[in-house]
């Protein structure tokens, strides 16, 4: 993807949250880290701005952030070039964004590109700017229609792109008789005049600091409504459901960060041991006489699952031994996380590694 200048356009993950909604499972990884079908959530963002051409990006880092950089290193390996910016205090979605905006507009040349690091988003790139260049926007959100469009923060857009009221303010424009209501995705395309308005060195929300000022005082806000797939992660349960959305085909991405099912060439999974698919089991994984693997089961590289343990519904993480057979739940190489299928997602509670 092109700037106006014909430099390619800069990306941003933003990864800094706190991940509090994950209980005890969030101490244990940033969620930006938390595997999806044995790839880390922020590689998916990585492989869509790869996709549409995007390999500098920058991330921001705060809770377990060297995790994230001993993970990812320089970027190399997943086919961009990082630039961190480091979080000793929380800066928010806007102060972040702030903080490296001279890096992601090339000095305030050109928009750039950002992502939320806990998604799974299948969105056309390329179409989003056109949008974000015929509107004339100061920002793009990529939105998606949802009856609680509410709960998310309603964001409320006309047939041609431009969005009305975001957050319950309204534009001084009247707006059309039809509006979709949507939630935004995270996934936005920012000008450097609204990265301005957000205060330097400053916690900041870029929605409540940027956008909302801009809409009021009549800039053009515009919103891509997405058709495809998109999933946020923040909780256990969605978290639980986000990695089977993912191993049944459900989450169809144009741009995955690689296979998201299936047994590989270098797991070894014993003749006596019964595979139910859909499955994913990573290298140098371990499956014993016996054991039992899926349906709706992700084994991490160099995991072990012992003589008849049957594992249903369940995502092992890396290096994790199971000895007792589990349903629903995620197991750490230090714990088991129980996930309630019909509650909401409440923090995970750990029980002993079986």
């Amino acid at each position: 993807m092109q700037g106006v200048f014909g430099t390619p356009l800069r990306g941003m993950v933003l990864c800094a949250g706190m991940g509090s909604r994950l209980g005890e499972l969030g101490e244990e990884l940033p969620k930006p880290l938390l595997p999806v079908c044995n790839h880390p959530l922020l590689t998916y963002s990585l492989a869509l701005l790869r996709g549409f051409g995007i390999t500098e990006v920058g991330i921001n880092l705060h809770h377990l952030g060297e995790l994230i950089t001993a993970a990812l290193g320089d970027g190399r390996d997943y086919g961009v070039e990082i630039n961190y910016s480091h979080e000793p205090e929380l800066l928010g979605t806007g102060g972040g964004l702030r903080k490296l905006a001279k890096f992601l507009t090339y000095d305030g040349r050109e928009p750039c590109v950002v992502v939320n690091g806990k998604l799974l988003v299948d969105v056309d790139l390329e179409a989003v700017l056109a949008l974000h260049r015929v509107t004339g926007a100061t920002a793009t959100m990529v939105l998606r229609e949802t009856p609680d469009a509410d709960a998310w923060g309603a964001v409320e857009v006309d047939h041609d792109g431009r969005i009305h009221r975001l957050l319950g303010q309204t534009s001084p424009l009247p707006p059309p008789t039809s509006l979709s209501r949507c939630m935004f995705t995270g996934v936005q395309i920012i000008e450097p005049q609204l990265l301005a308005r957000l205060p330097d060195g400053q916690p900041s929300c870029v929605v409540r600091q940027g956008y909302v000022p801009a809409l009021r005082e009549g800039e053009v806000l515009s919103g891509y409504i997405i058709p495809g797939y998109f999933f946020e992660h923040s909780t256990p349960e969605r978290y639980l459901q986000g990695n089977l959305n993912a191993l049944r085909g459900d989450a169809q991405l144009t741009y995955p960060p690689g296979p998201l099912q299936g047994i590989s060439p270098r797991a070894q999974i014993s003749p006596r041991a019964m595979i139910i698919g859909p499955v994913c089991i990573g290298a140098g994984a371990v499956v014993d006489d016996g054991a039992i693997v899926g349906p709706d089961a992700i084994v991490g590289e160099g995991a072990r699952i012992e003589r008849g343990v049957h594992l249903v519904r369940t995502i092992v993480f890396a290096g994790a031994h199971v000895r007792k057979s589990v349903y629903s739940a995620v197991v750490t190489p230090k714990a088991v996380y129980p996930i309630d299928q019909h509650g909401q997602g409440e923090p995970a509670a750990k029980a002993p590694t079986p």
